[in-house]
């Protein structure tokens, strides 16, 4: 073959990689002046924005830097926390010019991941800095506070060769090992039986570190619990509080070998992530005590503020500001976790999180005591965080396994939509309508951070936001859905809001979709898919705790194939002249206005009720474990989420149904507040070692359920927005609104 014809292809080769690449280029700074407002230059400058290159795409501080430092002396290297670029000044123009030429269109490996760089001019770099938030009331952090050879002492006598023993209460739990000392954490109970001492007291080794917490005044007494947890990497615990009446006030927590982030929430939604560096002391008091929930996401990789700063591309900023995180990988970590049993009852200042004050640790079918009907924006946020927000983040692996084909309508809706769209789902769940339209660019938000994680383990792009405030510029958007979301806001003020902030996303001319629970459950003669699988049931096994499948129990749920033939029959579409239904009858009274527990597949008979969610044991989809746990299985092992500077972890302890509106703000799987260690024990429901007999636990999710017309009218007191059409889906009323 003539030499000059493989060089003339090999030309036309490069010409076609490099019009890719150019194309890329191009798509990128479109996406970035849309979304994040940074405006490109094709003029060289010393500043880069690296698309690909950020934190939110698995790219750490250290790979990227590694490969930018190639190309000349590095100014600054700006990487804004959960964003998929970065910003990277270099010392001169010829540098950057020089970056700009040999970085664009390479790949970069990232652990077991790679991505591809596109690099653009900017002129300037401006990021907005992360101030790092003050620690919970009560919380303190003490570094370095054991040397390493206590360290290495510490964890030598801790003995994890047997699989159960008795003597230290080990158990061989399914996402993390622990080992129980002085007194036994019953799971069963969710307390501590303080007549039965275990044989084996405090390991001698423990004795002088405890007595230096006591002589630097830590905590008072000696303490005569520990619970030992080991954690390997993309383990963690769900957001708890130790269980009040088990234990006194202080709560010490020693973290060995690996660090991770813990994050503390406050009910009203405060969300503070704290770095643990191995042979750390952390110490809970007071309110960091009793009132904040604090646990573990389970993940591989967290995102930290850059230790050890070298040059001025990696040096931090003044006043405790962090703008430059990189991701840390995760490996084993052990805690010990030391406190003292409480022998009197707890007389805290926080009696809506104690026990002993009203809340119930046994697990029961319904709420001891129903919460009320909110009267105040305060109150309705109380309700929503107890009894939608933490359930959800709690049952996040259980609902995600119901929830994996979307309806038929709603892709009808995204399929409509014009290529290059951009699409906000809020309240987005486990993302299972994010990639129904390749052709749009889609972005989700959820409240649930459990939820969220499953979310970029699917490889979509989603954030934890509340639906009442979503961080996307007004007038971004060109359509919204909130799906199955809005009956989950528990006043009229509330769900109007959720409706406005929809509209504000919206272009004018944007559409957006919304589904809400519907109170006629039968419409036109026609039974909804929710109510007709109740004749499956035993007649026995209707009640409001009976634990059959959730996959069509509620309308945010999956409906069986063959209920996809009703959808037309049960809707009726209105035109743009609709006017909504002025007769809306009065069914929200709740008795002595407390909220009722609905029985599941039966009609609905008030507008504001509670509606139970079983987690089922055994079963495929492991909806017998923690939500943590079945979450960790499907994880990926190169998966690499939050940051310590986000207020992304929107789920604290939550209650489940079994327990009343106080404390549980400590929980697992089973809602139940738990002492185990900086962790509690997820439900007894992921022990092997429990028995068979502890029932499956069940949560309680506050609705309401939108009468005919109704929705309508919450839509038209937004300004400026058109319906467009209504109509009856399987049970659920639903709007396609635009915005004029």
């Amino acid at each position: 073959m003539d030499p000059s014809v493989d060089i003339k292809a090999d030309v036309v080769r490069r010409s076609k990689e490099e019009k890719k690449v150019l194309r890329k280029q191009i798509k990128a700074s479109l996406t970035l002046l849309k979304h994040e407002g940074i405006s490109t230059t094709s003029l060289p400058t010393k500043s880069l924005v690296v698309a690909n290159g950020g934190l939110g795409n698995s790219v750490s501080r250290e790979e990227l830097s590694a490969v930018l430092k190639e190309m000349g002396e590095v100014e600054t290297l700006v990487m804004p926390s959960h964003k998929p670029h970065a910003f990277v000044t270099y010392r001169s123009e010829e540098s950057a010019r020089k970056a700009h030429v040999h970085l664009n269109g390479q790949k970069l490996l990232c652990g077991d991941n790679s991505v591809t760089l596109y690099l653009i001019f900017v002129d300037s770099v401006t990021c907005e800095e992360e101030v790092s938030v003050p620690l919970p009331e009560g919380l303190v952090l003490v570094e370095d506070f054991v040397s390493l050879e206590e360290e290495a002492l510490l964890l030598a006598a801790v003995d994890w060769s047997h699989t159960n023993d008795d003597v230290t209460a080990q158990k061989a739990l399914k996402h993390r090992r622990v080992k129980h000392y002085g007194f036994e954490f019953r799971y069963d109970i969710n307390n501590v039986d303080k007549d039965k001492p275990l044989p084996a007291g405090l390991p001698e080794e423990c004795k002088p570190i405890l007595q230096r917490c006591v002589k630097n005044r830590h905590m008072d007494v000696m303490p005569d619990q520990l619970t030992v947890n080991q954690y390997e990497s993309g383990q963690g615990i769900p957001p708890h509080v130790d269980t009040h009446s088990a234990f006194e006030d202080t709560i010490m927590s020693l973290s060995l070998g690996a660090k991770t982030v813990m994050e503390f929430r406050h009910p009203n939604g405060r969300v503070v992530p704290v770095l643990l560096p191995g042979r750390s002391l952390l110490v809970m008091k007071g309110q960091s005590r009793y009132l904040w929930t604090h646990g573990i996401t389970p993940r591989k990789f967290d995102m930290v503020p850059t230790c050890n700063p070298q040059s001025p591309a990696d040096a931090t900023s003044d006043s405790g500001i962090h703008r430059n995180l990189t991701l840390s990988k995760r490996g084993t970590r052990t805690s010990f976790t030391f406190r003292r049993i409480r022998h009197e009852p707890c007389h805290c200042a926080f009696p809506s999180a104690c026990d002993s004050q009203g809340a119930s640790s046994v697990p029961s079918t319904s709420p001891p005591s129903p919460p009320s009907l909110p009267g105040c924006h305060a109150d309705a946020a109380r309700l929503e965080e107890k009894y939608v927000h933490r359930v959800y983040n709690t049952i996040a692996s259980h609902f995600s396994s119901t929830r994996h084909s979307p309806w038929p309508r709603v892709c009808h809706f995204l399929s409509s939509l014009p290529p290059g769209s951009v699409l906000a789902d809020v309240g987005c769940g486990n993302g299972k309508y994010l990639g129904v339209n390749p052709e749009v660019i889609a972005v989700g938000c959820d409240r649930s951070s459990a939820l969220i994680q499953i979310c970029a383990e699917r490889g979509f792009q989603a954030f934890v936001s509340d639906a009442l405030s979503v961080p996307l510029r007004t007038a971004s958007c060109d359509a919204c859905i909130s799906i199955a979301v809005i009956h989950h806001f528990s006043t009229q003020e509330r769900r109007l809001a959720a409706v406005r902030e929809l509209l504000r996303l919206l272009k004018p001319g944007g559409r957006a979709l919304i589904y809400v629970w519907a109170f006629e459950q039968e419409y036109k003669q026609q039974k909804s898919k929710y109510l007709k699988d109740c004749n499956k049931e035993h007649p026995g096994n209707r009640s409001p705790n009976n634990s059959m499948s959730e996959d069509s129990q509620t309308p945010d749920g999956n409906k069986s194939k063959h209920a996809d033939r009703h959808l037309e029959d049960d809707s009726e579409t209105h035109t743009e002249t609709h006017k909504p239904v002025d007769n809306i009858s009065d069914v929200s009274n709740v008795t002595d206005g407390k909220l009722s527990v609905h029985m599941n597949r039966t009609a609905f008979n008030t507008q504001d009720l509670l509606v139970p969610w079983h987690l089922k044991k055994g079963g495929g989809k492991k909806e017998g474990e923690s939500a943590e746990g079945a979450k960790k299985d499907k994880r990926k092992d190169n998966s690499r989420p939050s940051s310590l500077n986000s207020n992304s972890d929107s789920s604290p302890g939550f209650e489940i149904s079994s327990t009343s509106a106080s404390r549980l703000d400590t929980t697992d799987c089973k809602s139940k507040p738990s002492p185990s260690g900086d962790t509690t024990q997820v439900s007894s429901c992921s022990l092997k070692s429990e028995p068979e007999s502890v029932p499956p636990p069940v949560f309680h999710r506050y609705y309401h359920v939108f009468q005919q017309g109704e929705l309508e009218q919450l839509c038209v007191q937004v300004a400026g927005v058109k319906v467009r059409s209504s109509y009856h889906d399987q049970g659920n009323w639903c709007v396609i609104l635009e915005k004029e």
